[in-house]
């Protein structure tokens, strides 16, 4: 018998662990690893991210993972559909021309790049990455995208921290999608 999308959640959901003042004092760390160390909830999470894919981004043609967990997803997503599987990495990661962008983190502030020369203008990307909290790294990632001519039509990833309020600075007209909300 085939589990309905909520079971399947709820078993996702009951297998990420969450430490408390991890990476600094006062943040809720929500550990992805923890659920993918075990094969079957691996499995369900790439069958659950796929499904989303086939239903609410058809058009994709390109896979953008987010370091360093969005990296996890962003290959074997790809694979599957057979698309384009391309990295956001932290500044100084990727060789060749790259294109920079300054974000705010909830602990601090960092750099993403992506290669110029791996996106096509007008190619069709999917931002994937595993915790929308601040919506800061999505936000760098879409700015670099436009950068490179992309067309951003989305963001999905697995956790949203719904009481930091990330969705709200996405920039508009980018549709985001969760697995899992959490407060």
């Amino acid at each position: 018998m085939v589990k309905d999308h909520e079971q399947k959640l709820a078993e996702l959901k009951s297998k990420i662990k969450s430490y408390p003042d991890f990476p600094k004092k006062g943040i809720l760390f929500w550990d992805i690893f923890s659920a993918i160390a075990d094969g079957a909830t691996c499995k369900l999470l790439q069958t659950l991210l796929l499904e989303t894919i086939q239903v609410k981004y058809k058009d994709v043609e390109a896979i953008v993972g987010l370091e360093s967990r969005g990296f996890l997803f962003s290959f074997s997503l790809a694979a599957a559909l057979g698309v384009s599987s391309i990295p956001v990495r932290k500044k100084g990661k990727l060789p060749g021309e790259v294109v920079s962008y300054k974000y705010d983190l909830e602990y601090g502030s960092d750099v993403l790049e992506i290669q110029k020369d791996t996106i096509r203008p007008g190619q069709k990307c999917l931002i994937v990455d595993d915790l929308i909290a601040t919506g800061g790294s999505i936000t760098a990632a879409v700015n670099l995208l436009k950068a490179c001519q992309a067309d951003v039509i989305g963001c999905l990833a697995v956790i949203e921290l719904e009481s930091l309020n990330g969705r709200k600075n996405i920039p508009d007209g980018i549709s985001v999608h969760s697995l899992i909300k959490h407060d």
